[in-house]
């Protein structure tokens, strides 16, 4: 019942913006603009950053709180005629209740947003300030009165719940009782490496559930060049490429390789004392460019929601779909190989994360989601990515999402962290993967090349 609840909210969302109809709620005093939503799910990052959530987690996290914002939304705003039978079968595998009148959709799918990442994150209780700030702040500008204040808080907290219940059994919390990883021995496979030499990340993440991918097998990569250090075999070409590269960096690729770094498992030691350095994750990268270009067309709060929840289911698919990867292939990453047999005293400008190389996660997901706004935006969507200057990283330009999601990719390659095989085919992945996504919420469109 659970995977059909699932499929229903696909397929209610669209690629073309839905219209809902308007209620005369007391939040209609005064326009909301969208920046509220993106400002508070940067609270979300932020907590996500406290607690070094890996990768594939953090897409996790951002999936289950802006779905709860969009569903919130949903809820509260009718649909249209035409999609009426979805929505109340919808409605009825949900359960839930109709919601009452004059509510304020806008501050209930923050709020929602909110109770969900209160939940589901480790840290997630710093965000109980930032609800009392959102309460404060909807008084004080009259989006919520106070005599309906506790009716708002009551249906949040029942939306947020309903998305709990859909959390709780995609199989995260059964992650613990599995088998735990043990690198394998033998040239070619991947082993902790420097500087904290951290135990494989997230190893049975392919048993979570994804949102779109139906069965795991179907984005499946070709395998990666096998390890061989035979002069011109390719994996032995590779590894020199990374190698050379890396000893020829221009200030750009250095930059380039920075700017997308998004390792939130970076440690620097001083002494004898580890210091962890505060990084966003990928996904998170991702979510911060999707809240700069909504902002940027100017979307209203209905198709602000929608893009949001679609990169982030997409990132939680794009993730599942990678991690397999990683610990099927299990390959080494490069730093072992080039220190073990061409030059110890190598290191990659970048730390290397903590588990197997084979296929870039970067690749993937940037590819996957560029796939999706391009369909949304166009492809010629210009942006000035701020998402890294809270991090201390100079803003960058791009002409458009592809172009981003290239420079991602081969950002990788730059930090000396990844073999080519593994950027490309990644790319060629997560392409794969937004495809799939595009034809789900539009079927009379095939986007899949």
């Amino acid at each position: 019942m659970k995977d059909s609840i699932l499929t229903f909210w696909i397929t209610i969302m669209v690629s073309i913006p839905i219209l809902f109809c308007a209620h005369d709620t007391y939040a209609q005093q005064k326009k909301i603009d969208i920046a509220l939503y993106v400002d508070h799910l940067f609270h979300i990052t932020e907590v996500m950053v406290t607690d070094v959530a890996s990768p594939p987690a953090a897409a996790r996290f951002y999936a289950y709180t802006t779905l709860a914002a969009h569903i919130a939304w949903s809820e509260i705003n009718k649909v249209p005629v035409q999609q009426q039978l979805i929505h109340k079968s919808l409605i009825e595998e949900l359960n839930l209740s109709a919601p009452p009148l004059g509510l304020s959709p806008e501050f209930i799918a923050v709020y929602s947003m909110l109770e969900v990442g209160k939940n589901i994150m480790p840290s997630g209780k710093f965000l109980e300030a930032k609800q009392d700030e959102l309460v404060r702040s909807a008084i004080k500008n009259k989006w919520v009165s106070k005599k309906s204040l506790a009716e708002h808080l009551k249906y949040a907290q029942y939306i947020s719940g309903e998305v709990m219940k859909l959390a709780y059994t995609d199989g995260y919390n059964q992650l613990s009782t599995l088998t735990r990883y043990s690198p394998k021995k033998g040239e070619g496979y991947w082993y902790p490496t420097p500087p904290a030499y951290m135990a494989a990340v997230e190893p049975e993440w392919r048993t979570i559930r994804p949102f779109f991918i139906e069965n795991i097998k179907d984005f499946k990569p070709a395998p990666p060049a096998p390890f061989s250090l035979e002069e011109g075999s390719s994996f032995q070409v590779q590894l020199m490429e990374v190698y050379e590269v890396t000893s020829n960096l221009t200030e750009e690729e250095i930059l380039i390789a920075n700017f997308w770094d998004c390792n939130p498992f970076m440690v620097q030691y001083s002494g004898h004392m580890a210091i962890g350095i505060k990084k966003i994750s990928p996904g998170g990268h991702w979510m911060g460019i999707t809240g700069i270009a909504a902002q940027k067309a100017g979307l209203d709060w209905q198709n602000a929601l929608y893009i949001h929840a679609l990169v982030a289911m997409g990132l939680h698919d794009a993730f599942i779909s990678c991690w397999e990867e990683k610990y099927d292939s299990d390959r080494v990453r490069p730093e072992s190989v080039i220190q073990k047999h061409v030059d110890e005293g190598w290191r990659p400008l970048l730390q290397t994360p903590p588990f197997p190389e084979y296929t870039s996660g970067h690749s993937v997901i940037s590819s996957t989601t560029a796939k999706i706004l391009t369909a949304f935006f166009g492809d010629d969507f210009d942006f000035i990515d701020t998402s890294e200057v809270y991090f201390g990283l100079p803003e960058r330009e791009f002409s458009s999402f592809l172009q981003a999601s290239e420079e991602a990719a081969i950002s990788r390659l730059y930090g000396g962290i990844h073999f080519r095989d593994a950027i490309e085919e990644g790319v060629k992945q997560g392409k794969k993967i937004g495809g799939l996504i595009l034809e789900r919420i539009n079927p009379q469109v095939s986007l899949a090349d």
